[in-house]
């Protein structure tokens, strides 16, 4: 699809702010309009995201439609990828390229959602859905007009008033509801509740100082005064000038370290990966860079050079749900039960990312196009990074005897995004390696949501990181969501769990084990656990296709670092978080089961996503299916006084490593690295002498 010529008067990007204030008196400067037609660059394939025009389009469409209304807020437009994939796969270069995209929309006077599908290549709504007992996600547009809201009602005034503090200085920062009781179905009320902190100014740390709801249809205000606690005194900033002061928790009298020396990276010949629109390719891989305002970064159609031809890998991997149940019963946070990508947007939060901090070496950003409620697009500078880095030893031999040696040093690609969600960060990261395997991570970092708690008192449920200051315990749980092409779109899903032979004439000293292997037949049989006993790893295996050794190719899912949800069964945590009670869930692709929570995760009371996807299919077979794995892994944050006032980074995630899916180490081919060494020539790499 050419990008199509509209009027650039009324179609030029949308000016809007690049964050919510977070000081009254601060004034954010909003980000310069500028012609979209800038930032519409050719549709070359029907995964590629969305551009400002094609946002621009589906908003007149809807426009010129019965259904729109002048008060309607339209919170996400997202391209609705073909569900056919032999579509997908079979683009030809002179064929029409097929772009569709479901718009979500929140009618705040009739108190429904809408759902409207439209055809952006016949310009045409195909499909109309008006619900009345969901939630879409939260957007920046309520979240400023609440802030208005709020500092404007009398009750809310009062409850400061008592605390002897100052509506000038008071910050609001958003949660989503949650759900406590019926009073919260999203049939009844759209809502959000925000919690309050003190700012002393433009530079401070306004979660130092906190102070222990709201229907976003009606804008109408509900302020729920537990008791007084006396708020916080201590700063706890962590810009380079206030670290000096003592009354900063931690305090650096010396102000920063000056005894790091300069660490360049370089690449004179530039990155070894090309970058055609959307499509990578590096180091034999091969795969398409995706984009939404949900899941925000995307990879499709990962594929793998292999014996002269390319071999598929996965069709789609996207992070699809993050869930973040805090285990602290006090009413100002009990309710704290947050789904980052169904009630926010990881999409419309990503930061603008910058070389030499975000990012280090030769760098290539991709820019994103989101929308804002009026539906207008909006531009997000460098919302995807890419760039190698080297990734230690790749492989080594020395032989003794013969006094040779072999090393190779590793390369890796890295895909990331980062996204700041209210007080918290994610960075969220694919590594692609030279030995055909990948590694999916996230680091959080960020601000812990912190709670006041009174003189000589000890949190129950929270660790103290400051005087008055302490942080809820509380968990991460990720879904990334994978959908299998192992060579082709029929693949299996096996488990893996390594025991001990039986005493006897198999095992006669008691040292031998073996690898069981055990077919998940059904998707019911596909809900599965860590089980570190066992080293228990899963294979994703194409049946039809055999390796050198005459076993189906197969690739590996090996966990790392995992947790069990802490919650009690009968909570409302335990129902709505429903994917994080195994770790691994296998279905049949179905293009309506795309999140692991479910659609509308939003002031809902249980889970309308995974758990009800496997039940429905329970008995569907997963041999020779067009295959799709739900990984959940996470971690459990029991604060300590070193996670104040920001986090050092805490690592999660999860590797896929080839499994009989080459023939021997893919990675032989590597080359020695050119003048690595200060050496003239480096013997101790390719030597014929010891090393």
């Amino acid at each position: 699809i050419m990008p199509v010529n509209h009027d650039p008067a009324s179609d030029e990007l949308a000016a809007h702010p690049s964050r919510l204030p977070t000081h009254p008196k601060e004034v954010v400067e909003e980000k310069k309009a500028a012609p979209q037609e800038i930032f519409s660059p050719p549709v070359l394939h029907p995964l590629d995201p969305l551009t400002a025009n094609e946002i621009n389009l589906a908003t007149k469409i809807l426009k010129k439609s019965p259904y729109f209304q002048k008060y309607l807020r339209i919170i996400t437009v997202i391209l609705l990828e073909p569900s056919d994939k032999n579509v997908v796969l079979n683009i030809q270069p002179d064929d029409e390229i097929p772009r569709q995209v479901t718009m979500f929309i929140r009618d705040p006077v009739k108190h429904t959602t809408l759902e409207i599908i439209i055809d952006l290549t016949k310009e045409t709504i195909k499909n109309t859905l008006e619900l009345t007992d969901v939630q879409p996600s939260l957007t920046f547009d309520e979240m400023i007009v609440a802030d208005t809201v709020l500092r404007n009602d009398k009750n809310f005034l009062a409850a400061i008033a008592k605390r002897n503090l100052e509506i000038n200085n008071i910050v609001f920062y958003p949660f989503a509801a949650g759900y406590r009781d019926l009073s919260d179905e999203p049939s009844k009320r759209r809502i959000f509740r925000p919690l309050v902190a003190v700012s002393h100014g433009k530079e401070d740390n306004y979660y130092a100082h906190p102070v222990e709801v709201m229907d976003l249809d009606d804008m109408i205000v509900e302020v729920e005064d537990y008791y007084v606690v006396p708020v916080p005194t201590h700063t706890a900033n962590f810009n380079p000038e206030n670290i000096t002061s003592s009354n900063n928790v931690p305090y650096f009298p010396n102000g920063l370290r000056n005894d790091l020396k300069p660490l360049v990276i370089t690449q004179p010949e530039g990155p070894s990966f090309k970058v055609d629109g959307y499509q990578v390719t590096w180091q034999k891989w091969r795969f398409r860079i995706g984009f939404n305002v949900r899941e925000s970064l995307v990879l499709h159609c990962i594929e793998y050079f292999d014996k002269d031809k390319w071999r598929s890998i996965i069709y789609r991997a996207a992070m699809c749900e993050m869930y973040v149940p805090y285990g602290d019963a006090s009413p100002t946070h009990s309710f704290k039960n947050v789904f980052d990508v169904g009630e926010a947007g990881l999409g419309l939060l990503v930061n603008s990312l910058v070389l030499g901090c975000d990012c280090l070496g030769e760098i290539h950003y991709f820019d994103v196009i989101v929308n804002n409620n009026q539906g207008q697009p909006l531009l997000l500078k460098n919302a995807i990074c890419m760039h190698e880095e080297d990734g230690g030893l790749l492989w080594k031999h020395t032989e003794f005897v013969e006094g040779r040696t072999q090393v190779r040093r590793s390369r890796r690609l890295v895909i990331s995004t980062v996204a700041t969600v209210g007080n918290y960060e994610y960075a969220m990261y694919w590594y692609l390696n030279q030995d055909g395997s990948l590694n999916y991570e996230v680091k959080l970092t960020g601000i812990i949501a912190p709670g006041a708690i009174g003189s000589g008192k000890t949190p129950v449920s929270g660790g103290l990181v400051a005087p008055g200051t302490y942080g809820p315990y509380h968990q991460h749980f990720f879904n990334v969501r994978i959908d299998w092409m192992l060579d082709g779109l029929k693949n299996s899903l096996v488990e893996v769990n390594c025991e001990p032979l039986p005493p006897g004439k198999d095992n006669l000293i008691g040292n031998a084990w073996t690898a069981k292997e055990t077919i998940l037949s059904t998707v019911g049989q596909a809900r599965r656990t860590i089980e570190s006993k066992t080293s228990r790893f899963w294979k994703i295996v194409n049946s039809a296709v055999l390796n050198q050794v005459e076993q189906p190719v197969a690739y590996k899912l090996a966990p790392m670092g995992n947790v069990f949800p802490l919650c009690l069964e009968n909570s409302h945590q335990y129902k709505r978080g429903a994917f994080t009670r195994y770790h691994l869930w296998g279905t049949v692709y179905d293009p309506n089961e795309m999140y692991a929570a479910g659609l509308y995760p939003n002031q809902k009371c249980e889970d309308t996503g995974l758990s009800k996807y496997s039940e429905a299919n329970k008995d569907k077979s997963l041999i020779d299916s067009d295959l799709v794995t739900w990984y959940t892994f996470g971690c459990t944050h029991v604060i300590r006084p070193e996670d104040w006032p920001v986090m050092p980074v805490e690592t999660t995630g999860f590797r896929l490593l080839p499994h009989g899916f080459f023939d021997g180490n893919p990675a032989l081919d590597v080359p020695l690295p050119p003048n690595h060494s200060r050496k003239k020539n480096c013997e101790e790499c390719n030597s014929n002498g010891k090393s």
